[in-house]
Parts: C-alpha cells; structure tokens; sequence
C-alpha cells in the first residue's frame, strides 16, 4: 500500500511539474503570433510556415497566422518584421539567400539586416531545380546549353521576382556559361513554376519544393539538381557538379527570424520550441516528400550563414554588375 502511494505521489508530482513547464513559454506570450512569408503564397517558403504554424501555436498558447507581404525580392515583409515590435511575436520565414543578397542590390535598403533582424533558426536547405518547358529540346544540360548558344535571347528564365537569389543565380550560370536568355521576374516561386508550365516562359531555377510536383508530374523537365547528390525522387536528373556547373551549392536556406533587439531569453525559447518542432517525424517526413533536407541549429549559425553568404554573394553581383531598379 505504501509503495503505491509512494508511486501514485511520485505520478502527481511529474504531473504537476508538466503542467508548469507547459505554460512557461506560452507565457511570454499574450496575443496572436505572425508568421510573415515575403513572397506569394504556394512557394518553398508558404508551404513550410504553414507546416511549422499549427505546431507553433500549441507551443505558444496564442493563435499562430501565417501572413503573405510579397514584393522587392522579399523586402516588403522583412522591412515588416524588422519594424515591429522587439517581443518575438512577429516571424519572418523565408529564404535567407534573399537577405544575403539584398544589401548588394538594394543600396538603399529601408533596413539593416544584421541589426534590424535577430535570427531564430535554420529550417530546412532545398536544392535548385533546373527545369524547362517540355517544349524546350533539352533533357540535360549539354542540350540546353547548346540550344541556347544557338538561339541567343530566346529562352525566357522565370524567377521569383527582380534580385530574388534564384535570379541571380540565372544571372550568374548564364555569364559563366557564355549564354544568353531572358529572365522575367513573378511574384513568388509558385507563379515562376506555374508560369514555365504553361510556355509562358520556358526555363527555370527554383526551389525543389515549389517545382518538384511540377517535374515529377511531367508538367516540366528536370534538367539538373544543386546540392551534394541527386534526388531520390529525380534519380536521373543529374547534379550541377556532375553536369560541371558552377554554383552546385546554391540553393534555398530557409530559417526563421524575427525583430531586431527582440530579448535574447525570448529569441532562445523560440529557437527551442523550433528545434521541437523540426525534430517531429511528421515534419521532417513532409519536408522530405517535397525534396528538401531538415537543418535544425542555433541562431548564431544563420547569423554566420548570412554574414558569410552576403559577402560571397555580393562579389557575384558586383562582378556581374547586377543592379535593380
């Protein structure tokens, strides 16, 4: 009887140390939390805020929204994030490649990207799909090459929108590869995608969740892949470094972050919460079926990341002497 009452004790205290811990986080919480998405909805980003935000919001105790502020390569919604409230309840989820190129492009950026966001954490790295039309004579990259130095101007190269990376990434491979093509700049990754599908425009490069349905249903052709391997899922498209591209580590890095001077304590707990929530089998699970890779880490490794990436990146763009008007 005693080892049972011990036991039944032991239970209730476990218990009620659970039900403390619980609200510790919500606590620090008081009204709904947004999750602002800088481009379209429907892309690599959209989808994984809208993945993160039913977890999120059983974390926080508060209604969790995801918010679409498209437009200036996603400058619109981070000028957002970086102008509000330093308390942690307003996110920013997107492709950090974006911030990484934006002070290069943008000399006169609205905000400062080291000092007006506080990253949070690293969510997931998708590599680039490079796809064509299936109007497009190229099923690899030797005939797309040689398609476009015979026909100089024709192709039209979709990207997510004018200084998006995935621009200047066509911007980049076509100058290395001594082609020319035309990019057409959409609101979002998702309206690139459905504008190759449809022949308005006939190339792409853009984030393997937003296109790989696309390839994988026919409605485009894969023609190479960046990141270290092929895809699972595209086992005969072959790799930027098989194909002897430049630029096979370019990609979408998509992380979370939010306003600047937000209180560290406050920063850590959400990067916690992040960590839980990546480490789900059903969220890497998901992340996996579109193509992309679960990178779980701390806020001073996306604080590298962009520090690192924003000098490489701008070296690319002055020597290319990308501008935007």
């Amino acid at each position: 009887m005693t080892l049972r009452l011990f036991k039944a004790a032991a239970a209730a205290v476990a218990l009620c140390a659970g039900l403390a811990a619980a609200p510790a986080f919500s606590q620090s919480f008081e009204r709904p939390v947004r999750i602002v998405v800088p481009f379209a909805p429907g892309g690599t980003s959209d989808i994984l805020a809208r993945l993160i935000a039913p977890k999120l919001q059983e974390a926080v105790g508060q209604p969790v929204v995801v918010e679409n502020k498209p437009g200036a390569a996603g400058n619109i919604g981070a000028d957002a994030v970086a102008k509000a409230r330093p308390d942690g309840h307003t996110l920013l989820l997107m492709d950090i490649g974006s911030l990484a190129v934006a002070p290069s492009l943008f000399p006169d950026l609205s905000y400062n990207v080291e000092a007006d966001l506080a990253p949070v954490g690293m969510v997931m790295f998708g590599p680039y799909v490079l796809a064509v039309n299936p109007s497009v004579p190229a099923k690899n990259v030797a005939e797309l090459v040689a398609y476009a130095k015979a026909n100089p101007g024709k192709l039209a190269v979709a990207n997510s929108g004018v200084g998006a990376l995935n621009h200047i990434t066509a911007v980049a491979l076509a100058r290395s590869l001594g082609i020319e093509w035309k990019n057409v700049p959409y609101k979002g990754g998702a309206a690139a995608s459905r504008a190759v599908v449809s022949g308005e425009s006939n190339v792409i490069i853009n984030g393997v969740t937003a296109t790989l349905p696309f390839v994988t249903s026919k409605q485009l052709v894969g023609v190479a892949v960046t990141g270290e391997k092929r895809l699972p899922a595209l086992p005969d498209v072959e790799t930027f470094k098989e194909a002897k591209l430049p630029l096979d580590d370019a990609g979408t890095w998509q992380a979370i972050l939010t306003t600047g001077k937000t209180p560290p304590e406050v920063v850590a707990k959400l990067n916690a919460e992040l960590q839980k929530i990546l480490a789900l089998p059903e969220i890497q699970e998901k992340i996996a079926e579109q193509g992309g890779m679960v990178r779980p880490g701390t806020a001073d490794a996306v604080k590298t990341w962009l520090s690192t990436n924003t000098k490489a990146w701008g070296e690319i763009i002055r020597a290319a002497d990308i501008k935007v008007n």
